[in-house]
């Protein structure tokens, strides 16, 4: 039985190991930035060891994503863990803070790209550029989005796609209605 104050899930280790090469880290520099042993590190991604609340909030910041990614991942059924993704099972990313809700698409981070499901509500607006090593593409299901990216500014609609290269951007939406995007972002970053 595992402590009451650790966390677990079926892809916790699977996804904590995802977001290690993503970034570039080797198990022993993760352990030394955490302050625990490569021993440890390892047994947590191979879903042995169960993480305490505070090694997961240690290790959200350490990698700059939100704690909640690791919460809210729904068992589904045993012939589908790893393929399907039920609506009602997606797990939550992000704050939901400044009007933009995330829900990650994708079965876990082990992939090479990772899918989310992003809604942007009227008024939002990403307040400070942002910019990563990552490419990225984005499908507008709905809605209005502008859209600054590197030097370029454009307004993207329903239908619409847009892709970007490691370069700097950022978004508002100053219409009336929610936008919905499929963003598929490589390497994860979630």
């Amino acid at each position: 039985m595992q402590p009451p104050d650790s966390v677990h899930s079926v892809s916790l280790g699977a996804d904590l190991r995802a977001l290690r090469r993503a970034r570039g880290l080797t198990l022993a520099k993760l352990a030394a930035s955490l302050g625990r042993s490569v021993g440890w590190v390892s047994q947590v991604e191979r879903d042995v060891s169960h993480p305490s609340i505070d090694d997961l909030r240690a290790i959200a910041d350490l990698f700059g994503v939100q704690l909640s990614l690791f919460f809210g991942q729904n068992t589904a059924p045993e012939a589908e863990q790893g393929c399907i993704v039920r609506k009602h099972a997606r797990r939550r990313i992000g704050s939901g803070e400044g009007g933009l809700v995330e829900e990650l698409l994708s079965p876990d981070l082990t992939d090479d790209f990772e899918v989310v499901h992003s809604v942007f509500q009227p008024g939002s607006a990403l307040e400070k550029p942002n910019q990563r090593p990552t490419q990225e593409l984005g499908y507008v299901i709905s809605g209005k989005l502008d859209m600054v990216i590197g030097e370029g500014r454009f307004t993207v609609g329903s239908g619409d796609s847009f892709r970007i290269r490691g370069e700097s951007h950022s978004w508002a939406n100053p219409y009336k209605e929610p936008a919905v995007v499929i963003w598929v972002i490589a390497p994860p970053v979630y």
